[in-house]
């Protein structure tokens, strides 16, 4: 199995709920060709670095994924058809790129964690 990376953009019209069931759509296809979800991010509402279709914001959001090579066609097929989607990128990580982001994923974890303590000792 390979260690993949999936970055999407969504149209800036869908409303949030609309958003989370486009982003539930791809995981969900990835789950039932066998991928296994490692971390998913909605990064939310963020400015294009260029205009695209006319839409200079669209929401982000960010999965990893490992899985069998077949599987990219098969995403990538989905992102293809489903007009909600404005941009995606794809690709696979080396074990340097995968050690980096478990070593990311952990630091976030660990941030969060810190956070909500806080949170309750103000409490």
């Amino acid at each position: 199995m390979n260690h993949y990376e999936t970055v999407f953009i969504l149209t800036p019209v869908l409303s949030d709920a609309q958003m989370k069931e486009a982003v539930d759509k791809f995981t969900s296809l990835l789950k039932e060709n066998g991928a296994t979800i490692v971390n998913e991010e909605l990064w939310g509402m963020r400015k294009l670095a260029y205009p695209i279709q006319k839409k200079s914001t669209g929401f982000y959001a960010f999965v990893e994924f490992d899985g069998e090579p077949t599987i990219v066609k098969k995403i990538e097929t989905a992102f293809r058809r489903d007009e909600r989607v404005i941009r995606f990128l794809v690709f696979r990580n080396d074990k340097y790129a995968a050690e980096y982001a478990a070593k990311r994923r952990s630091l976030k974890a660990n941030k969060s964690q810190e956070v909500t303590v806080e949170a309750k000792k103000e409490d």
